[in-house]
Parts: C-alpha cells; sequence; structure tokens
C-alpha cells in the first residue's frame, strides 16, 4: 500500500511537470503564429498549420503516456531526455523558417535545456547541449553556403552567443549535479545516523523496560502496561492478577550465595514465560516477587495458570546448584473495567499473604477471602 500511495505521488510530480512543459509548447506556438501573422516565419501557411498539429499531437501522445502510467515502465519515468530532444527538434525546425527574428527565438534552447537541467545525466546534458549548438550552426552554414543570410556577421555572432551560453549551461549543470550528489550523499548519511539512533533508542527503551537479571519487564514498566490496559478494557471483559513470591528465597541466598539466587530467579522466569500464552505479562516486581496479568481471563483460567506455574516450578532442578525443594506462593484477583489497580495490587498481595500463612507453595484467591 505505501510503495503505491509512493508511485501515486511520482506520478501526479511527472504530470505536473509535463503540464509545464505542455504550457511552454502553447506560448511558443503562440509566438510561431504571431512570428507568421508578422512575416518573420519564412514558410508558407500550410508549413505552420502542419508544424502546430505535430506539436499538439506529440503532446497529447505524451498526455496519454503519463496518464495511464505507461512511462513507468521505463528507467527513467520521467522520460526527461525524450521530452527535451522532442523539444530540441521542434525548436531548430522552427529556427530553420525564421529570418530576423531567429535570434529571440534562441532563448527556446535555453528553456529546454533547463528543462532537464535537473534530471539529465551530465552525459545527456552535454549530448543535448552539443546537438543544440550543431544543428543551429549547420543551418546557419547552409543558409550562408547558398547566400541566403541577411545579415552574415549577425548570423556569426548568434553562433558565438549560443556556443558562450550552452558552455555556461553546462558548467553550471555539472555545478548542479555534484551539489546534488553531495546533498542525496548527506541524506542517506543522516538516515543512516537516524536509523542507528532508533536503534539505540529502542535498545535503550528495552533496557528501562527489562529487568537485567531476568530479562522480563520490570516494575515500572509493567505498572504502565497494566495501567494502558486497564483503560482499554471493553465492559465485560475480565483480566487476571497475581502476585507471585519465590519461597524461601533468603534462606537459599544465606546459604548458598546470591549467585544462587540469581540462578533460582532466572529460572523461574524461564519457566514461566514456557507456561505463558502471547500476550501475558510477566514482569519482575522486586526481589524475588513477580507480578503476572492475563488478559481476557477469568477466575478458573487464572487459578489454572498459577497452578501450572507453581508445579513446573516445583520440577525444576538446578544444576551445579545444592537446591531442593523450589516453590512459590501466589496470591490472585480478578480485574474489571473501573478498577483501580493499586487497589487490585493490594488484595492480591493479602492473598499471598494468606497463602504463605498457610503453609506456602499454594496459590490464594482474593474472591475465596471475599466469599468467606
Amino acid at each position: 500500500m505505501n510503495q503505491r500511495l509512493t508511485h501515486n505521488a511520482i506520478q501526479r510530480l511527472l504530470l505536473k511537470r509535463f503540464a509545464l512543459a505542455a504550457g511552454t509548447y502553447a506560448l511558443a506556438l503562440l509566438l510561431l503564429w504571431l512570428a507568421f501573422f508578422t512575416g518573420h516565419y519564412d514558410a508558407p501557411l500550410t508549413s505552420v498549420v502542419i508544424g502546430s498539429v505535430l506539436v499538439v499531437a506529440s503532446q497529447a501522445i505524451l498526455f496519454v503516456v503519463f496518464y495511464r502510467g505507461y512511462n513507468l515502465r521505463f528507467a527513467d519515468p520521467s522520460l526527461t531526455e525524450a521530452q527535451v530532444l522532442l523539444g530540441l527538434g521542434w525548436q531548430t525546425w522552427l529556427i530553420a523558417h525564421l529570418d530576423e527574428a531567429r535570434g529571440a527565438f534562441l532563448v527556446f534552447y535555453v528553456l529546454i535545456l533547463l528543462f532537464g537541467l535537473f534530471h539529465l545525466s551530465r552525459r545527456s546534458f552535454v549530448r543535448c547541449a552539443l546537438l543544440v549548438f550543431f544543428s543551429f550552426s549547420a543551418i546557419t552554414l547552409w543558409e550562408g553556403y547558398h547566400f541566403q543570410l541577411p545579415d552574415p556577421a549577425m548570423a556569426v555572432l548568434q553562433v558565438c552567443v549560443l556556443f558562450i551560453v550552452l558552455v555556461w549551461l553546462v558548467l553550471y549543470a555539472r555545478h548542479v549535479q555534484a551539489s546534488r550528489q553531495r546533498m542525496r550523499q548527506r541524506r542517506f548519511a543522516l538516515q543512516a545516523h537516524q536509523d542507528t539512533l532508533r536503534g539505540m533508542m529502542r535498545q535503550l527503551e528495552d533496557l528501562v523496560a527489562t529487568d537485567e537479571l531476568t530479562g522480563l519487564f520490570n516494575r515500572r514498566h509493567f505498572l504502565r502496561l497494566a495501567s494502558r490496559e486497564l483503560k482499554a478494557m471493553d465492559a465485560g471483559v475480565v483480566h487476571g492478577l497475581a502476585l507471585i513470591d519465590l519461597d524461601h528465597f533468603k534462606r537459599i541466598n544465606d546459604l548458598h550465595g546470591h549467585a544462587a539466587g540469581d540462578q533460582v530467579l532466572q529460572a523461574f522466569a524461564g519457566v514461566a514465560t514456557a507456561c505463558l500464552r502471547d500476550g501475558d505479562v510477566l514482569a519482575r516486581y522486586g526481589g524475588e516477587e513477580f507480578v503476572l496479568l492475563l488478559p481476557d481471563c477469568d477466575a478458573d483460567s487464572l487459578t489454572s495458570c498459577c497452578e501450572r506455574l507453581r508445579i513446573a516450578f516445583t520440577d525444576v532442578e538446578m544444576i551445579g546448584l545444592n537446591v531442593r525443594n523450589l516453590s512459590l506462593s501466589a496470591g490472585m484477583t480478578l480485574l474489571e473495567p473501573g478498577d483501580d489497580l493499586d487497589d487490585a495490587l493490594q488484595q492480591a498481595d493479602q492473598a499471598l499473604y494468606r497463602a504463605k500463612r498457610d503453609g506456602r507453595n499454594r496459590c490464594a484467591a482474593a474472591w475465596e477471602n471475599v466469599d468467606a
């Protein structure tokens, strides 16, 4: 979809550019007829009519090519060189039939070359400039050879002026194209820096949101996610919330060291991640305490999930560590639209306290206490 929108935008720009060229042709045709009626066009009326019809026909064909998108099949969708060559051909034909007004119409050579200044390659631009010079020089030599020049000195001056203008245009075109190339390189470099910066920002966001030891979300990021989920809840939807505490974790640190405790925390994170669904949110809440959010969940599903976590953790065997009888306790509650997150966390914490008071290695639900 984005690629199609980009093509449409480019095509609209190309159509506007073609409309600009067609408008220039229209003005040139008006000047052609003005030169004819003022007697400066040395050809019969039939020649003027045929020339005008050919110009209109060529522009109509180009309009169909751009409007139907046929131009996109070419390496240069703008068809700049083709349009420039067509304009130079028509301009040369016009110049060949003018007398004293020839010098005034030389400016159209400059306009045509300026049309291709930003789109033609260096070689193409030089090639078009040479075509202009040799075409005009050939017309002048031909008429001079047949003694048809009314003012030979003026003709030589026109050739010299045209040569100087063309040389200046070629040099200026090289300067413009070199500047565009430098700007393009700088733009690519800036884009690369921006991509690198965005990547670093993503890494920084991950670092800010992630607990370094377990790889789970940290407390601050969990609270942000949970608050957002609460605000986005639809009527009738229920989320499950659980606080999980690893039993006797202080004793593990005291007997086996903090490195062993870190490995136990990492083991729980790995087991819990494997047991949860996509979309479930597990975070390290602090120390050996974790918090779990299960979107779109009822009481039975929440209880089943926490029991599955509890049993899976009791089956963990720590390789290289003499740590036995791992267990956890969990306090569960349900979140409904309009509930306060802090109140829900307090309810889960009270249920967790009751699970520990009743002997640990168990899951207690806040709604059971209410029912009691």
